[in-house]
């Protein structure tokens, strides 16, 4: 009784199997030539030439090439330009780090105590990994 469920089931795949090859095979250049001329005569093709065409870019610059070094000497200058790469991004890094506090240590020293009586501190080695 198992053997012929199991013999069954084989037969359901396989069949399952010929079933979704036959309904995914690729066309023959036959059948492409025949659905081309069809939709032809059906006036369903675009004539060459007519399709939708991309907008070209701009091909020149509006400002001339002394003024564009003028300019980034001048945000060079003012510290504006950002530098090249990843180095740009771990400079800003540092610099965000070494900034001041805003806030005083007594300020510090007392939302710290406030967030211990509230219970909103977490133990020490129970933390997120830091980076």
């Amino acid at each position: 009784m198992k053997i012929k469920l199991a013999l069954g089931a084989i037969v359901a795949i396989v069949a399952a199997q010929t079933a979704f090859a036959q309904a995914s095979a690729p066309v023959t250049r036959e059948q492409r030539k025949a659905e081309t001329a069809a939709a032809n005569k059906a006036g369903k093709l675009t004539p060459a030439g007519e399709g939708t065409v991309a907008p070209t870019p701009a091909k020149t610059s509006e400002t001339t090439r002394d003024a564009r070094k003028a300019q980034t000497q001048a945000d060079a200058k003012s510290g504006k330009l950002a530098p090249a790469g990843e180095a740009g991004q771990i400079k800003a890094d540092k610099a965000d780090a070494a900034k001041p506090s805003q806030t005083t240590r007594e300020a510090r020293k007392a939302q710290t105590e406030a967030d211990r009586k509230a219970g909103k501190l977490t133990p020490a080695g129970e933390g997120a990994a830091q980076k």
